[in-house]
């Protein structure tokens, strides 16, 4: 590609981007629009994300009916159902292990509303996250049996804990494993195994999160109990009223917006809007949430302050949340996460800090590392996938970030990485080269535990086994879907764009170019993100601010050039702004004329 192919010849970006158009099919982008009866500009957004003209109406319009598997589509769901139908009719006493992530804690509360709903109940076990770490354990596992538990659920995990599960089977539990992280050929002892990442799954709905599995198999086995004439008078519950904890858990999680993803995450968000969840309800007032539930608002309001729970708290705390049906529990609950939210965001913000000098001293060197590895003694584990994310995206490199326990002689924590870099293949590697305790993940992110005498050799191991995938992806591109001007940035528009999503992962939101705006305000705001005001060659005006940007060279830039023009990419979003909404630009980018 040579330099006249590059989006207004923007070759080398503030953040070290090269601009280039996303539409690559303009005819198809015509045909989109012509066949579906839609705005030219829908059609080239649709057309550039790869949906075909016979999948248009099923893009703009995704619902369960039309994009659910059928059950036999995926391994050991029906056997899986069955069982559970049978623990429900016969009384058993049924034990839940859940990761304590949103994902892993949303699967629990839609098996705890579903079980209260039919009659039966769970005893939950999430493990502490300091003290336990991720997934089954024997402890886990017996402290189940103790109480009483016949039937061993594991949500969110599980398809790699064959020690422990293989202790569930020899003090008498029947497993299943309910799961969507990458699978070895060997799976676990369990009755059923249901991962459609387990490598013989051929349903083609890897791309789901773990909630978004349940509820497949909560619905098949509400499917075999209303067969089975478990309900009387036909008094079933309604399925649907449980898809905003599948929506919530879907964009929490950044698992791809596609396919049944669509369906849960755009239902999903008509019921959270109905508010019927006090738990989800209370939340987003102590989070300031006043619009109607988005993306957004999941992703970055609900989402952080449900995790809070379990990285610097409990997540027990984030499953009453969500199963409570007491009004004044759930506030106190919702107040609660909220000020655990502060208090991670303040040891976040430490161990950045910590993790970045690391991490720029690492890059300094004549030979950079491909990978980065920063580990300390005194970081909170709980946050160190957060700092790990906040490497990548600053240093464009796989990162990954652990915290040292001297007394366990272990260090343990998460990597995340960048498009093209699978980071589950490399820790499943890593752990067959005996480097690891343990570690899953997939391929943007993963967890690990190692000896710390194991560190230089992990990270060695690392570093040459992405080196070349991060070569191969370190010249990065941002897709450009039009250049537009702050006059033309409308609340219509906005609204039109909003047909084609929701917009996530695989499916990220219109990136629109601001060719030639002045900067005739910027500030810091919050700890380090800048507000800025756009003024076009007309005089228009358009509200912006770029999330993180403080300390960047994208941030520099938007602070200091107040002479000329420049050019400015991002995302058009709807801001409250006292009782109005109005556009808003969320800055990706930014680059001096050429």
């Amino acid at each position: 590609m040579n330099d006249s192919e590059a989006f207004l010849n923007i070759t080398r970006s503030a953040k070290g981007q090269r601009w280039q158009t996303r539409l690559q099919d303009q005819r198809l982008a015509q045909g989109i629009a012509q066949k579906n009866d839609l705005p030219e500009i829908l059609g080239r957004v649709m057309a550039a994300r790869g949906v075909g003209i016979d999948e248009a109406e099923t893009w703009l319009n995704p619902t369960l009916r039309g994009l659910m598997p059928k059950p036999s589509a995926l391994m050991d769901l029906e056997k899986g159902a069955a069982r559970l139908a049978h623990a429900i009719m016969s009384k058993e006493k049924i034990g839940v292990i859940s990761d304590y992530d949103v994902d892993g804690v949303s699967s629990a509360a839609l098996v705890v509303r579903f079980l209260r709903a039919v009659g039966s109940d769970a005893i939950i076990y999430i493990p502490d996250r300091i003290s336990e770490g991720y997934g089954p354990s024997e402890k886990a596992v017996s402290a189940l049996k103790q109480q009483g538990a016949e039937l061993l659920l594991t949500l969110d995990c599980g398809v790699l804990s064959h020690d422990p599960l293989a202790h569930a089977a020899k003090i008498g539990f029947t497993t299943i494993i309910v799961d969507h992280h990458q699978a070895e050929l060997e799976l676990p002892q369990a009755y059923a195994v249901i991962n459609p990442n387990r490598q013989d799954d051929l349903s083609g709905q890897g791309h789901l999160c773990a909630a978004g599995v349940v509820f497949l198999l909560l619905a098949t086995t509400n499917k075999i109990l209303r067969e089975r004439r478990h309900y009387p008078n036909d008094q079933e519950p309604n399925m649907l009223q449980w898809l905003d904890l599948v929506a919530l858990a879907t964009v929490a999680d950044v698992v791809p917006l596609k396919g049944l993803n669509r369906a849960y995450v755009t239902q999903g968000l008509k019921i959270m809007a109905r508010r019927d969840n006090l738990g989800l309800a209370c939340l987003a007032d102590v989070g300031g949430l006043k619009r109607r539930p988005d993306v957004y608002g999941l992703g970055f309001v609900l989402g952080p302050r449900i995790n809070a729970a379990g990285r610097v708290g409990h997540a027990d705390l984030a499953l009453a949340l969500l199963t409570t049906p007491d009004k004044s529990e759930a506030s106190a609950l919702a107040h609660q996460l909220n000020d655990l939210n502060r208090h991670r965001q303040a040891v976040e913000l430490r161990v950045v800090d910590e993790a970045i000098a690391q991490a720029e001293a690492a890059m300094g060197n004549e030979r950079q590392p491909s990978v980065l590895v920063v580990a300390a003694e005194n970081w909170h584990p709980g946050v160190v996938g957060l700092a790990a994310s906040r490497l990548k995206d600053r240093f464009r490199v796989p990162a990954f970030v652990l915290a040292i326990n001297k007394t366990t002689g272990h260090a343990t924590g998460s990597g995340r990485s960048i498009a093209g870099a699978d980071l589950g293949k490399t820790i499943r590697a890593a752990a067959d080269n005996a480097l690891l305790i343990k570690g899953g993940g997939h391929s943007m992110a993963a967890g690990l535990t190692l000896e710390i005498s194991q560190l230089a050799a992990f990270r060695q191991f690392v570093d040459e086994a992405l080196a070349v995938s991060v070569a191969e992806n370190q010249q990065r591109s941002l897709l450009i879907d039009g250049a537009l001007s702050a006059s033309a940035a409308t609340l219509d528009l906005i609204e039109l764009l909003e047909q084609a999503g929701p917009y996530g992962s695989g499916n990220q939101s219109p990136m629109f170019v601001f060719p030639a705006h002045r900067i005739t305000y910027a500030d810091r705001v919050g700890t380090d993100h800048i507000r800025c005001m756009l003024v076009a060659s007309n005089g228009a005006k358009l509200k912006a601010i770029a999330f993180r940007a403080l300390g960047t060279e994208l941030g520099e830039l938007l602070l200091s050039e107040r002479q000329h023009p420049i050019h400015v990419a991002g995302r058009l979003v709807m801001d409250e702004w006292g009782a109005k909404r109005v556009p808003s630009l969320q800055i990706e980018d930014a680059a001096v004329m050429i």
